[in-house]
C-alpha cells in the first residue's frame, strides 16, 4: 500500500505539472492575439524587422499591463486596446526603457466631444486631449479617430499618436512644444527658430503642414509628429531640416518606411 505522504507528493507535483503546462500554452496566446492585431491594423509594426516586431509586441503588452483602457459610450474591442498601445509605443520606439508616468488611463468615446466632455450634441470637434487639474493622468480619445489614424485614409494624420506626443513633451513638466527629456539643450533653440520658421509658411500658404500646427509651439510639434510617423518619406523630401530634427528627437530614422 502506497503511504498517504507519498500520494499527497505525487498530487502536488501533477498539480504544478498540469498549472505549468497550462501557463506554458496559454501565455503565447497573447502575444499571438497581439501579433496577429499589429499586423492586421498597424503599418509602422508591419515594416519591422522580426526581432524589432518582437520588441514592439513586448512594448505594447507592457503597455497594457500598466494603463487602464475604458470606454465610455462605446465597447473597448481588442483592436482598440492594441492600436491605442501602439500610438503609445510608436512615438518612444528608439528608446531603450520609456514609461508614461503621466498617464494612468485612456478614456475611449465613441466619436468627437466639446469641452465639456459630452460626445452628444452639437459643437463637437475634439477628437483628443489629454487631462489637466483634476484630469490628470488621463487621455481621452475619439473612437472613429483612433481607427481613422490606421486606415488607408490617414494620411499625415494620426490623433492618438499626436496625443501621446503631448505627454512626451508634459513630461518635463511643460507641454511647450520644447520636449527636453528627448532633445539635448544645443538643438533647442535651432528647433524652436524651426519652429516659428515654418508656422509662418504655413500662415502664408507655402507649406503642406496641417494649419493647426500655427495653434501654438506645442501643436506644432504634435502635429509634425504626427506627419513624420504617418508619411516619413514625404516630410524628408518636403521638409528635410524638419524631418532631421525630429529624427534626432525620436532617435528614429523612418525614410522609405511611410506607414499609411
Amino acid at each position: 500500500m502506497i503511504p498517504v505522504i507519498v500520494l499527497i507528493i505525487i498530487a502536488l507535483a501533477v498539480f504544478f505539472f498540469l498549472n505549468k503546462k497550462k501557463v506554458v500554452n496559454e501565455a503565447p496566446a497573447t502575444t499571438l492575439n497581439y501579433r496577429l492585431l499589429l499586423e492586421q491594423h498597424i503599418p509602422y509594426y508591419q515594416h519591422l524587422d522580426d526581432d524589432r516586431k518582437l520588441l514592439f509586441e513586448q512594448r505594447v503588452a507592457a503597455f497594457l499591463a500598466d494603463i487602464t483602457i475604458e470606454g465610455i459610450g462605446t465597447t473597448v474591442s481588442d483592436a482598440d486596446k492594441v492600436m491605442i498601445a501602439a500610438s503609445a509605443v510608436i512615438p518612444i520606439f528608439g528608446f531603450e526603457d520609456w514609461k508614461y508616468r503621466n498617464l494612468t488611463n485612456v478614456i475611449l468615446y465613441p466619436d468627437t466631444f466639446d469641452n465639456e466632455f459630452q460626445f452628444e450634441g452639437e459643437n463637437r470637434s475634439i477628437l483628443g486631449m489629454i487631462g489637466s487639474g483634476y484630469m490628470n493622468g488621463q487621455m481621452i480619445l475619439s473612437r472613429a479617430a483612433l481607427t481613422k489614424g490606421f486606415s488607408k485614409s490617414a494620411g499625415k494624420e494620426n490623433t492618438a499618436i499626436h496625443e501621446f506626443v503631448h505627454l512626451l513633451d508634459k513630461s518635463d513638466g511643460a507641454t511647450d512644444g520644447v520636449p527636453e527629456n528627448l532633445l539635448a539643450h544645443e538643438y533647442v533653440m535651432p528647433w524652436l527658430k524651426m519652429i516659428h520658421q515654418e508656422i509662418h509658411k504655413i500662415e502664408t500658404g507655402r507649406s503642406d503642414i496641417n494649419p493647426y500646427a500655427i495653434t501654438n509651439e506645442a501643436e506644432f510639434l504634435a502635429v509634425v509628429s504626427e506627419y513624420f510617423f504617418q508619411k516619413p518619406n514625404e516630410l524628408k523630401h518636403k521638409h528635410p531640416a524638419l524631418y532631421e530634427m525630429l529624427s534626432t528627437m525620436f532617435l528614429q530614422d523612418l525614410a522609405d518606411n511611410d506607414i499609411a
